[in-house]
């Protein structure tokens, strides 16, 4: 008897598993992960997205194996995993969920299309967010995504399995054998853990609970932790689909009493931010390049020939000296989540007053968040950075960012040690302090072996002066902006990339109006 061999990447769920349920229509399955050492070498991986996919794994094995059957998870390059798996016990077809990963995935995915062409397999693949693959024209994209949010979750169906593997791994122990690099080994202590046990606990606590803070409390440091939803880690990963998330939201929505206004507005402003996630992984699908050029291939060397690693380096230690800004990093550090503003500053940062390229910049954070999602990241780094060609130039000031969003200090003052010895008056801008109000402490000092970080002093200068240097970049970008071939390229980057949702009939007829011009999209 033959069998269809279900892969798992990142849909590691059991619910509404569209090639799980198509391949159990088939007969017997077979359920598969393959730990791919090279792909857990690329430089936007860490140590963090591996663990939270072996707790995910545990989770699934598990209620697989009440069902009677198991995960297996094999180590190796895919298209090796396969064809051991074929010569051992060929397979009727390959089943999955469409990916858009990085560039590495992309290839990997060719190379396992090429080889169920020669072996005459059929891989299906299904579609794991409001993606379009190949799509033609982005004027279709909005229904599209309304079609497949509002089609049917996919209950699963009575499975019967194949035999295992007798080399199938327990994902318990699923093996991380590559002599790691310095930034997989990252693994914060606080961050959160896998498994569809914990998405569905962590969607139902913000429905009832947590989502009436939402509007108002998604842009500070303070409030956004408990604000938003928490789900973009279990999103990213498939633990749950977006489909459940956006039909859950709304029946939820749906039974609030009709003096539940407020709550009802944040939860469509949720929604209306799940719709800008698939939006933006659609600008990778479309045009997977993104992740390492320029969209707009004008603004080529803006900023890579004056790459400052010492500036770098300073921001990934969180010596930068800006209260505001080196916190988020040490939050980043503990927790692998930060909320979308404080990201948002972040790349402004670097990419304005650092005057740093997005794509190391890129690669850093990607392995600093727990719910890195590649589509999202480079599209949103490079409108950060203003390289799109078609965004408002943002640009977000660290002292003023603290006093809108932390004025108490609170935020600051938990992460940073040396903030506890500041007093209020100098809490923005601790660098102007008069040194006699503060003797430097043993504690105070910051403990890296980057020189902007060894002070000798309470508290650390800025690495620019923030006015000049964020005034002399905004002048860098203009001017480029102003080169008429550069102007004339944009309507390119318009009609494959910008939103469609809410042009006029009148910007419909002319495209180099329809810009978009959301934020970062992290904060569900």
């Amino acid at each position: 008897m033959s069998y269809a061999l279900v892969w798992f990447k990142r849909d590691l769920r059991w619910q509404d598993h569209a090639a799980l349920q198509t391949a159990a229509q088939q007969g017997p399955v077979r359920c598969l992960y393959v730990v791919e050492p090279e792909l857990w070498l690329q430089p936007d991986a860490a140590l963090q997205h591996f663990e939270f996919v072996r707790e995910s794994l545990q989770d699934l094995d598990a209620h697989l194996r009440q069902l009677g059957g198991q995960l297996e998870v094999l180590t190796g390059d895919m298209v090796e995993v396969l064809s051991r798996i074929w010569h051992e016990a060929p397979f009727s077809g390959l089943y999955s969920h469409e990916e858009t990963g990085n560039g590495w995935t992309y290839q990997r995915d060719r190379k396992v299309a090429a080889w169920c062409k020669t072996q005459a397999v059929v891989w299906r693949e299904f579609p794991q967010f409001g993606v379009v693959r190949r799509l033609k024209n982005r004027n279709l994209w909005q229904s599209a995504w309304e079609e497949h949010m509002g089609s049917p979750i996919q209950n699963p169906r009575p499975l019967t399995f194949w035999r295992a593997s007798l080399s199938a791994t327990d994902p318990a122990r699923a093996p991380f054998l590559m002599a790691a690099p310095a930034h997989l080994q990252h693994n914060p202590p606080l961050r959160q853990r896998g498994g569809r046990r914990l998405a569905l606990r962590t969607l139902a606590h913000f429905l009832e609970d947590r989502s009436l803070a939402y509007r108002g409390g998604i842009s500070s440091p303070l409030s956004a932790p408990q604000a938003c939803s928490r789900l973009s880690p279990y999103l990213a990963f498939g633990c749950i689909s977006m489909r459940e998330v956006v039909q859950n939201t709304r029946q939820f929505s749906a039974q609030l009493p009709p003096q539940a206004g407020r709550h009802r507005a944040g939860l469509a402003t949720f929604i209306s931010r799940l719709y800008w996630h698939c939006h933006f992984i659609q600008k990778l699908e479309s045009e997977p390049a993104i992740e390492w050029r320029n969209m707009h291939r004008g603004y080529d060397g803006l900023r890579e020939h004056d790459f400052n690693p010492d500036y770098f380096e300073a921001l990934k230690a969180g010596c930068t000296g800006w209260p505001m800004v080196d916190a988020c990093v040490a939050m980043l550090r503990e927790t692998g989540w930060l909320n979308f503003r404080m990201r948002a500053m972040l790349v402004s940062v670097a990419a304005y007053p650092l005057w740093l390229h997005w794509r190391p910049v890129g690669e850093w954070l990607a392995t600093q968040f727990l719910d890195y999602e590649p589509g999202i990241h480079w599209s949103q780094l490079q409108m950060q950075s203003g390289t799109t060609g078609i965004n408002t130039t943002r640009v977000y000031n660290p002292i003023k960012q603290a006093q809108d969003h932390d004025p108490q200090g609170r935020f600051v003052r938990h992460w940073l040690q040396y903030m506890h010895r500041v007093p209020d008056t100098w809490l923005f801008e601790p660098w102007r302090m008069p040194p006699h109000l503060l003797e430097a402490k043993p504690e105070d000092l910051m403990a890296s072996a980057h020189p902007p970080c060894q002070v000798r002093s309470p508290v650390p200068m800025p690495l620019v002066d923030l006015a000049t240097a964020t005034r002399e970049s905004k002048k860098r970008l203009h001017d480029r902006r102003q080169n008429p071939e550069i102007k004339a390229g944009k309507i390119a980057v318009i009609e494959q990339h910008a939103s469609r949702r809410t042009l006029s009939p009148r910007q419909k007829s002319t495209p180099s109006k329809a810009t978009d011009k959301r934020q970062l999209g992290f904060d569900f």
